[in-house]
C-alpha cells in the first residue's frame, strides 16, 4: 500500500524540535525570536518545468529548494531560523523522497535551520518553501539604500563568477557544447548554488544596499535602483566569470553575465572607504568579491564596454509572466 499524506510526513520530513518551541506535528509551528529582533520571513515555489528540469536528481533539487530562499536571507543580513515546506506531489514516489530530503536536511544542518512545519497535497510537482530569519532592529539590508558615488560589488566562488548557472542551461538547451567537466561544473552551479548567509551577516553595518541574483544581473540591479531612486554604471570587464565562460563566444558570455539568473550571489553597494571592509567581510563568509561599478545620482543604468564606450542598458530581469521557462 502505498504512503498517505501523514506516514509520508513522518518518514521523510519529522525531525525532532530543536530552536523552535513546537515543530512539525500540530496546526501551527512555534518560534521564539531573539528577544529584541525582528523577524525576516521570504517565500520562493519551484515549478517542474518552470524553475527546474525533470533531469534534475532529487537531492540537488531539495538543496536548491532551500537554497533559493536561504539566499533571500543573507540578501537581508538575517540569520536563519526555521522554515516550513508545501510540497505537491504527482504521485508518491519514495526514491524521490528519500532524496530530496536528504539534499533539503544536508542544507539546512549546514545553516543550522530547521524544518518546523507545511503541508503536502496531490498534483503536478510544486515545491513552496518559506522561510524565518532574524536581525537586529536597524541592521536588514534592503534594496533602498544604495547612494550615489557607492561601489557596486558582487559575490562570487573564488575560482569562478557569474552566468555559469545560464551557460548549463544553455548546454541543457543544445545551444553549446561544454566538456563533461565543464558540463558538470556547470550544472552544478545551476542545480546546486550556495546561499551567501555568512556573506550576507558580515555586510551589516557595511553595505548600503543588497539583493541576491536570481534574474539576472540587469534586472536585479534595475530592482535597486528603482528603490533607492539612483542610477549606475557599471563595467563589464571587470565582471567575474569562469575560465569556461571565458572561453565562450562574446555574445553568450554577455547573455550570460548579464541577463543569465540562478547565481544566487549578493549584488550590493558599499560606500568608497569600506573596499577594506568589504573584502574583509568576503573572506569571512568564504567568498570573493569583485567591484563592478559606482552608483549615480543619474536616473538609468549604463554600461562601459571593454572598448570604452558607453551603453544605455535596460534594467529588465526574467519575468515569469512574459519570458520562456526553464524548459529546453
Amino acid at each position: 500500500m502505498p504512503l498517505g499524506e501523514f506516514e509520508l510526513i513522518a518518514r521523510y520530513f519529522t525531525r525532532p524540535a530543536r530552536r523552535a518551541v513546537l515543530g512539525v506535528g500540530d496546526d501551527c509551528a512555534l518560534l521564539a525570536p531573539t528577544p529584541g529582533m525582528q523577524l525576516a520571513i521570504s517565500s520562493d515555489m519551484l515549478v517542474e518545468g518552470r524553475h527546474f528540469l525533470k533531469t534534475v536528481a532529487p537531492d540537488a533539487l531539495g538543496h536548491k529548494a532551500l537554497a533559493v530562499n536561504l539566499s533571500d536571507l543573507a540578501a537581508c543580513g538575517a540569520t536563519p531560523l526555521g522554515f516550513t515546506l508545501a510540497l505537491a506531489l504527482p504521485c508518491v514516489d519514495e526514491v524521490f523522497l528519500a532524496g530530496f530530503s536528504r539534499g533539503l536536511f544536508a542544507l539546512a544542518d549546514a545553516h543550522d535551520v530547521e524544518l518546523v512545519g507545511g503541508d503536502t497535497t496531490a498534483g503536478p510537482l510544486v515545491i513552496c518553501i518559506t522561510v524565518f530569519g532574524e536581525v537586529p532592529p536597524g541592521q536588514a539590508l534592503r534594496r533602498d539604500g544604495a547612494r550615489a558615488c557607492d561601489d557596486l560589488w558582487v559575490s562570487h566562488p573564488v575560482d569562478g563568477g557569474l552566468g555559469d548557472a545560464r551557460l548549463a542551461l544553455e548546454a541543457f538547451r543544445g545551444h553549446v557544447d561544454l566538456s563533461d567537466a565543464e558540463f558538470t561544473r556547470a550544472r552544478r552551479a545551476m542545480e546546486r548554488p550556495q546561499p551567501r548567509v555568512a556573506l550576507g551577516l558580515a555586510l551589516r553595518g557595511i553595505a548600503h544596499s543588497a539583493i541576491d541574483l536570481s534574474d539576472g544581473l540587469l534586472g536585479d540591479l534595475g530592482h535597486i535602483l528603482e528603490r533607492s531612486g539612483v542610477g549606475a554604471r557599471l563595467d563589464y570587464a571587470a565582471l567575474p566569470r569562469s575560465p569556461m565562460l571565458a572561453a565562450q563566444a562574446a555574445a553568450l558570455q554577455r547573455q550570460c553575465l548579464l541577463q543569465g539568473g540562478d547565481d544566487y550571489e549578493l549584488l550590493f553597494s558599499a560606500p568608497p572607504g569600506a573596499r577594506a571592509a568589504v573584502l574583509r567581510a568576503a573572506t569571512t563568509g568564504g567568498v570573493a568579491a569583485s567591484r563592478i561599478g559606482v552608483v549615480e545620482s543619474i536616473p538609468g543604468l549604463r554600461l562601459l564596454e571593454p572598448e570604452g564606450k558607453v551603453s544605455t542598458m535596460s534594467a529588465r530581469g526574467f519575468d515569469h509572466f512574459r519570458d520562456s521557462g526553464v524548459t529546453p
